[in-house]
């Protein structure tokens, strides 16, 4: 599903893309809040989280097979280990807040990664 909005949103110009992935990334909080307040600390049934931060790992990257699938990979290699400051902001941010920014972090970690092998490649692939 992540990758079906990243297609959507990568085709927008540059500005609406921005205010698109910031849009989405609030819905998510909204929906991550919601969802712990119905009792569950990070329900793994709820995904927006994760597409949100997708998105910002994404975000102005051209639409290859071979950036997706890097981007992808990198994200959830970084969300699925958490390295700091991850684990910290999903423990001390309560509620949607703290759901949300872990993966903001491994989105984070992830574009730098990826940004990385683009400049020691020389170029996008």
């Amino acid at each position: 599903m992540g990758i079906l909005v990243y297609l959507i949103l990568s085709s927008l110009p540059g500005a609406v893309a921005l205010l698109s992935v910031l849009a989405f990334t609030a819905l998510a909080w909204y929906v991550a809040d919601r969802a712990e307040r119905g009792g569950a600390k990070d329900p793994s049934w709820i995904v927006i989280d994760e597409i949100a931060g997708f998105q910002w790992a994404t975000l102005f990257v051209p639409p290859t097979p071979g950036n997706i699938t890097m981007c992808f990979l990198f994200f959830r290699f970084f969300d699925i280990v958490k390295p700091p400051p991850a684990r910290l902001v999903e423990r001390k941010l309560a509620g949607g807040l703290g759901i949300v920014a872990d993966d903001l972090v491994a989105a984070l970690y992830a574009r730098l990664t990826f940004a990385s092998v683009v400049y020691l490649n020389g170029s996008i692939l």
